[in-house]
């Protein structure tokens, strides 16, 4: 048995909170390729534990849990919805004070805790509002007052307080249907009666004249009140006021709330386009498919159009009408359309049999030739074909795709320095044939040898030396160089002065013609405009050396030279 040591203070609380590993790099790119998704709507969002979405735009520190809280919990946003044990309670639709409460049988004899003044339970002594009795009820026994009706305390909202039917009694419409139904009824009986009176005394009228008076007697005699469907009659202005539509139909507007729908005008009430083109419904399923589509289905087209030929019939000559004589002039346009078919008929054969030309055609069509189309095409964000189809390659007039000279790729396919060539065998040369694998290897090694300097004989390798004759032609060599350099410094120390002079005076030469080269070209750019001067940020700049400043100081011009004015002389 081993003793267990004393716990830790502060763990006890901590039991499984353990800090989550960290993730790996593969891992957080993947969290952060999800996330991305999420954003972009091509994943689904994710789920909280009440089954809800949620939006990939809220930042993590909101919507997930901390670590060291409850590790083992999902994201969640229930902490940012209304908390249900927070939330105010208020009373319900249903609830409202009790009208009409019958009072309970008053009591007989005095009970403990009543007042003492008239015997009610409800109340005590000082808070009793009947006028103080001289013997109060609880000496007395007698005279004791019912007991109030508590009403209940409602604790209504903002909405409940403003209801102006709360508390309503819908069994008091009831009483007043039944009243209604009763006087209906009393009137049925009534006309009964005296129908079967009429019968008995033999003054029963004819039956036309029966059935016109019932209708006037009937519900329907109100009907010259109501308005046409669609219009109203305004009895000041003597006018006619269009509705566009029964206050009966759904409105145009709330047919599709999807805000890419058909366009919908306030101001003349008309919605032109199909609501329902994107859900896939066909328009001879829905009730209403656009003014469009009532305004150019069924015969309103074919009625347009004999419309027109009516007009264009009376312009000529012939006395037709669509309203006074219809069967005429449908009859009238349909020998018209058969005879200019006739017509175009005759002149496109007598154009072909005096200039020919019949078999361009038969020529295919303009997708084919072209490869272009006005097809509708629609493309995803990806650049999927969502409708239509693909649009074809167009094509240039020149030849593509043409191998020369058994190449497997165009001239052209290849790049290298500034030059074009074959992708094949990395040649630049057009009009060359191709080398293949071999070529490419040619090309890409850093010098070609040529064939006779391959043929060399390959000399005898020498042998390895030891490390002391390594050592021993080091030594030689270190000897030979000190010996060279005390020579040198021998036959040097004469001539080196001289020969430092004759090259200082050599720079300065050079260096005073250049000044003198530099101060010409300037003297030439001063004497042209000023905008046509070229830019001096591309040239090199370096360092002036020691004879490039001597001779900048004996060129310099200064203007407190007394001589200055003679030196261009």
């Amino acid at each position: 048995m081993t003793e267990e040591g004393p716990s830790q203070p502060g763990t006890e609380g901590m039991v499984g909170l353990d800090e989550p590993k960290k993730m790996t790099r593969e891992d957080w790119r993947k969290k952060k390729e999800l996330e991305e998704q999420r954003k972009l709507g091509n994943a689904p969002a994710e789920v909280d534990e009440e089954g809800k979405d949620i939006n990939p735009h809220i930042p993590q520190y909101i919507s997930s849990v901390p670590w060291y809280i409850d590790p083992s919990k999902r994201p969640t946003l229930k902490h940012q919805r209304p908390q249900e044990e927070r939330q105010e309670q208020f009373s319900t639709i249903g609830e409202w004070y009790k009208r009409g409460v019958q009072e309970k049988p008053i009591s007989t004899k005095f009970r403990k805790g009543a007042c003492e003044n008239c015997g009610a339970m409800t109340h005590k002594k000082k808070d009793c509002l009947e006028r103080p009795r001289k013997v109060g009820a609880k000496y007395t026994g007698t005279s004791l007052a019912p007991d109030e009706h508590s009403q209940v305390c409602l604790d209504l909202d903002y909405d409940g307080k403003r209801d102006r039917w709360n508390g309503y009694d819908p069994e008091d419409h009831q009483r007043i249907v039944e009243e209604y139904s009763k006087v209906d009824l009393a009137k049925r009986t009534l006309k009964a009666q005296k129908l079967q009176d009429e019968l008995a005394s033999g003054k029963l009228m004819d039956q036309a004249e029966r059935e016109h008076n019932s209708e006037d007697e009937d519900e329907d005699k109100y009907a010259d009140d109501i308005d046409m469907p669609g219009q109203n009659f305004d009895s000041k202005r003597r006018i006619t006021v269009r509705n566009l539509r029964i206050r009966e139909d759904i409105a145009k507007y709330l047919r599709n709330l999807d805000p890419n729908s058909a366009y919908y005008d306030p101001k003349t009430r008309a919605m032109r386009e199909n609501p329902y083109s994107n859900t896939g419904m066909n328009p001879d399923e829905v009730g209403y498919a656009g003014d469009n589509f009532v305004r150019y289905s069924g015969d309103t087209i074919t009625m347009a159009q004999t419309q027109l030929f009516a007009w264009e019939a009376y312009e000529k000559g012939s006395e037709v009408h669509l309203q006074a004589d219809p069967t005429k002039l449908e009859l009238l346009h349909q020998s018209f359309k058969v005879k200019k078919e006739d017509f175009k008929e005759k002149q496109k054969e007598g154009i072909l049999e005096k200039y020919g030309g019949e078999e361009h055609l038969d020529a295919p069509p303009r997708e084919l030739l072209l490869a272009q189309t006005e097809d509708y095409t629609e493309y995803s964000r990806h650049g999927a074909v969502l409708k239509g189809l693909e649009k074809a390659v167009a094509r240039s007039k020149y030849e593509e795709d043409v191998l020369i000279n058994n190449h497997a790729c165009i001239w052209g396919s290849y790049w290298k320095d500034g030059f074009w060539g074959f992708k094949c065998c990395h040649s630049m040369v057009k009009q060359s044939y191709c080398t293949g694998e071999a070529g490419i290897n040619t090309a890409s090694s850093s010098a070609c040898v040529p064939f006779e300097e391959g043929l060399e004989e390959p000399q005898e390798e020498e042998q390895p030396k030891t490390l002391l004759e390594m050592h021993q032609e080091k030594l030689k060599e270190k000897k030979k160089k000190k010996k060279s350099k005390k020579n040198k410094k021998k036959h040097n120390s004469d001539s080196s002065d001289s020969e430092n002079e004759e090259k200082k005076k050599e720079k300065l030469r050079k260096a005073l013609d250049a000044e003198d080269k530099r101060l010409r070209q300037m003297e030439a750019l001063m004497q042209v405009d000023e905008r046509k001067r070229p830019y001096n940020s591309l040239q090199e700049v370096k360092e002036p050396t020691e004879e490039e400043l001597e001779a900048f100081r004996m060129k310099r011009c200064r203007a407190d030279d007394p001589m200055a004015s003679f030196l261009g002389q």
